[in-house]
């Protein structure tokens, strides 16, 4: 239950410190005295976000604090989990604090905490009931959820849960690697071309270089073979060659040899030049036999020539050997290909194993939830009828839905009817808005007693109401807060009377700034203030009698 709260520079409250009671506490006051103010901040202790817009004073940090005592929930693993200090007796304090800056920090037992815990700590220990929320009652989702809290259905749900997304993660992963397999395909084939391009090409590691001399000497044979053949003639064409000439030389020389030792250098040196010339000559005559002047070669030589230049430029290179390292680059990615088909087989395996886990969960959802929805048709009749509908129907209607969804694989409906001989239809469409309200508190009623909610905050379920259903709202909420605490915020006299504790909230106007207090009433406050909600300020005598009659009911 909630023990104690503070509240400090929120909104038109500057301080304030309650102390609640167990059982029933009622809280009124004026329209715009601040009421809805307490849940507000009592909402960011569960979660709730806000801004700085809240500070009362934007200069100061806004703080809420709340005391709880909850030994009768087991909440030591749901701390352990998130490292924060866990109270075996059951008491527990949380802080919410809200910077200038619009910056927050939360506490848990004086340990940081993170607002999702607050908001997944919350759904354990208080459930906070707006006029909005009566507009949930006729939403699938929360119909789906209300069987689920009657069922007791937590650990199936955390099972379905955790299976259903492990299964969307297999889906995804498989529809991620369908795209990049079609995506490799596509690759695939473009590489297949790729290589067998090169492969086509038989290329050879030092070819270009070789290739490229050929396609040199090709281009200018004829003027080689020419100056070979002129200079042939000059060395060794006739008398006149400059071989004949030199034997001449030779041979004139030779004869003085013996006459001075300088001629005879000469002459070994001339002797020398000879055999030189004839070996060049020799060169150059086997030269000119081996180059031949060929069109078909020239053209042949160009074409493989320009074939290289052309996946060069094609691939980007300057090389051969790095167009054979394409190749080899391409060949290991086709070699790939077959890994893919396997991850593909492999996850659509998993899926169909994670489909079928699945379905067997949902399974079990639909058949808890079967049984919920017979016992809760059984169950809210008579709390309908204690709240002044008496010929009301009420039916669940559960049917399959198209696929799996984050609650199972069930669509569920509420039909309702509130008159005798009328027709069950959509609880949303048939309603009025005080039918709505009292069938959100017969609900609540009997989901909290399966939920075992240590605190209900009901933020005036009474809109549209008024009468003797007032008077069995109220009598209903005094008998769920014999196993709770039932906390209403509530504009009934007769609601007001029947809790044990009463506070009264009002405003404070003074010449700078209107604030919202909120006082403990005593036993004639309460009946004075019950008095002024059945009739004005000052109360009459018969407001204020009647007040006491309904205070003793």
């Amino acid at each position: 239950m909630l023990r104690s709260l503070h509240i400090e520079n929120y909104a038109l409250i500057q301080q304030s410190d309650i102390t609640f009671d167990q059982g029933f506490v009622a809280i009124t006051g004026e329209t715009g005295a601040g009421k809805s103010i307490l849940l507000g901040a009592l909402g960011l202790l569960i979660g709730q976000r806000t801004d700085a817009k809240v500070l009362q004073n934007p200069e100061r940090k806004c703080i809420v604090e709340a005391t709880f005592s909850l030994p009768q929930l087991d909440l030591k693993q749901l701390f352990e989990d998130n490292d924060i200090d866990y109270n075996s007796d059951g008491s527990l304090i949380l802080r919410r604090e809200l910077l200038p800056s619009g910056k927050s920090r939360a506490f848990a037992n004086d340990t940081p905490v993170s607002v999702a815990f607050l908001k997944t700590l919350g759904d354990h220990i208080i459930d906070i009931h707006s006029q909005h929320s009566t507009l949930l009652v006729g939403d699938s989702n929360f119909q789906t959820s209300l069987l689920d809290s009657l069922a007791d259905n937590r650990k199936l749900l955390e099972g379905y849960h955790k299976k259903y997304h492990h299964y969307l993660q297999l889906k995804h992963q498989l529809e991620q690697l369908t795209s990049e397999e079609e995506q490799r395909r596509k690759e695939h084939d473009y590489n297949q071309f790729l290589f067998d391009e090169l492969q086509q090409a038989a290329l050879e590691s030092d070819e270009q270089e070789t290739l490229e001399q050929e396609a040199r000497l090709l281009s200018n044979a004829e003027d080689i073979k020419t100056a070979i053949s002129q200079t042939l003639e000059l060395t060794d064409g006739d008398e006149s060659g400059a071989l004949s000439q030199l034997n001449m030389c030779k041979t004139l020389l030779s004869k003085l040899t013996d006459c001075h030792s300088e001629i005879d250098s000469l002459y070994k040196r001339l002797d020398s030049s000879l055999i030189e010339l004839r070996d060049i000559v020799s060169s150059l005559d086997h030269l000119n036999d081996a180059i031949s002047f060929s069109p078909d070669r020239q053209e042949q030589v160009n074409e493989r020539l320009d074939l290289i230049y052309r996946l060069q430029k094609k691939h980007g290179v300057q090389t051969i050997d790095e167009l054979l390292q394409i190749h080899d680059n391409l060949d290991q990615q086709l070699n790939l290909s077959g890994d893919i088909d396997r991850q593909i087989q492999e996850t659509m395996e998993a899926v169909d194993e994670a489909y079928k886990q699945l379905q067997k969960d949902a399974s079990a959802l639909t058949a808890s939830r079967k049984r919920a929805a017979r016992d809760l048709e059984k169950q809210i009749i008579p709390l309908l009828s204690e709240l002044g509908m008496s010929n009301a129907q009420m039916q669940v209607q559960q049917t399959p839905a198209p696929d799996f969804g984050p609650q199972g694989a069930d669509r569920i409906s509420v039909l309702f009817n509130a008159n005798k001989g009328g027709q069950l239809r959509e609880l949303s469409a048939v309603a009025s808005g005080g039918e709505m309200s009292r069938i959100m508190l017969a609900l609540k009623s009997l989901t909290a007693r399966a939920a075992f909610l240590p605190t209900i905050i009901f933020d005036e379920i009474d809109a549209g109401i008024s009468g003797d259903i007032s008077v069995r709202v109220g009598r209903i909420m005094q008998q769920m807060s014999q196993s709770m605490q039932i906390i209403a915020i509530t504009h009934l006299p007769q609601i007001a009377a029947r809790a044990n504790q009463h506070f009264k909230v009002y405003k404070i106007n003074d010449n700078s700034r209107t604030a919202s207090n909120i006082a403990l009433l005593n036993s004639d406050e309460r009946r004075h203030e019950i008095a002024v909600m059945l009739s004005a300020e000052p109360p009459t005598e018969a407001a204020l009698k009647t007040a006491e009659e309904l205070m003793t009911l």
